[in-house]
């Protein structure tokens, strides 16, 4: 090889020189270069939007009914299972009866030494009145017997009244459900001392969960979105008569799932609360499967508006700038470009596009943060649309 060398030209070196450094410098350039930035892409869609206000509520029973001792004593017995199903009529609790059982005795023996004395006022009266209207005794003795008949009379009465008493009194020695529902852990056991405090006074709570209630409270700018949506339907009179003829409600879960049943209005408040400036309603959900308990929390969902054929694309697509919003648009090419966009309101994860873009362009939703107008980029991968994510996510 070096003879070689020797032998061949000057020019011949320095030609094959440039050539190994041009190459040289093209496999340096082709390794410096970055590589082609890969984002993801979702496209925007045409179709119908769901406008809703979510509210926080608190669960509770139809009825929520407190079992209280309306007598003093000790508790004997517990007659049910704790957070179980009871029928109206159900014997619950018992307390010690003696000590009512005496009194009803006691007042009975009272109303018949009453009957007792009304029947010889009675008598002294019938001898006494055929007397007077022959004079044989004088109208004195008449109107003294007219008069202590007519106490006798009195004193049945209020005899009868207390034995009336202490029958009811004994009765509620018995304390039995008043509802159909589901009852809770008790407040006191077998042995207490009840009815009076410190010691317990109401033992349980009965609640009739099927359907539930759902309360809760929205702000005035709500109660307005809500009260011109009902009132603009023909021959509604108010939003508590019109939202009561609408099963339209949806009860969203603390897991986030959607209850199976919609709801409808039963009751609201008369006034807007000035101290907290909040509404508040009542919505009735059915419950047959007994999932639903008083004092869970859950959000209520309720629609009011639906705009139709309007742009929608993810929420993530869209980037602000001191006020200013925008996406970056892919084309076939791979070519990003930038457009300027005026929002409207969101759905869920998606939002509305009210001008500056149109149905089908392709937006980008991973990878923002890289692009610029202008350079090219390779789409690794594509988003189901706003449509088929909402579907994903019902």
């Amino acid at each position: 090889m070096p003879m070689v060398l020797k032998r061949m030209p000057a020019i011949g070196l320095i030609i094959l020189g440039a050539a190994a450094l041009l190459a040289a410098c093209g496999e340096d350039e082709a390794a410096s270069q970055p590589p082609v930035l890969e984002v993801i892409v979702a496209a925007a869609e045409l179709r119908d939007v769901p406008l809703t206000i979510e509210m926080v509520g608190s669960l509770r029973g139809t009825q929520d009914v407190p079992i209280r001792a309306r007598v003093e004593g000790f508790l004997e017995r517990m007659e049910f299972q704790e957070g179980t199903f009871v029928k109206k009529g159900d014997l619950l609790y018992s307390i010690d009866p003696q000590p009512f059982a005496a009194k009803l005795v006691e007042a009975q023996s009272e109303l018949a030494a009453a009957t007792t004395r009304l029947a010889q006022s009675q008598a002294d009266l019938s001898r006494i009145r055929p007397l007077a209207e022959m004079n044989a005794v004088s109208k004195q003795d008449l109107d003294s017997a007219v008069a202590q008949e007519a106490a006798s009379r009195a004193s049945v009465r209020a005899a009868e009244a207390a034995v009336d008493l202490a029958e009811i009194e004994l009765s509620y020695t018995r304390i039995t459900a008043p509802i159909d529902g589901l009852i809770g852990l008790s407040q006191a056991k077998p042995g207490e001392f009840v009815g009076r405090d410190p010691n317990p006074v109401v033992l349980n709570t009965l609640s009739d969960i099927d359907p539930i209630r759902v309360r809760f409270s929205i702000s005035e700018r709500e109660y307005l979105v809500l009260a011109r949506t009902y009132l603009s339907e023909p021959g509604a009179q108010s939003v508590r008569s019109q939202a009561k003829r609408r099963d339209d409600l949806e009860l969203l879960l603390a897991d986030g799932s959607l209850h199976t049943h919609t709801g409808h209005v039963v009751a609201a408040s008369q006034s807007i609360d000035q101290e907290t400036g909040t509404y508040t309603v009542e919505a009735a959900f059915p419950n047959p499967a007994r999932i639903l308990l008083p004092g869970q929390f859950a959000r209520v969902r309720a629609l009011y508006q639906v705009l139709e054929d309007v742009v929608v694309i993810p929420r993530q697509a869209v980037s602000e700038i001191q006020g200013l919003f925008r996406v970056y648009t892919v084309d076939g090419a791979g070519t990003v470009a930038m457009r300027a966009v005026e929002l409207g309101p969101e759905s869920g994860y998606d939002i509305v596009i009210e001008s500056g873009l149109e149905a089908g362009v392709d937006v980008i939703v991973e990878g923002l943060q890289k692009v610029r107008p202008g350079m090219t980029v390779s789409v690794s991968g594509k988003e189901p649309g706003p449509s088929a994510e909402a579907a994903g996510r019902g």
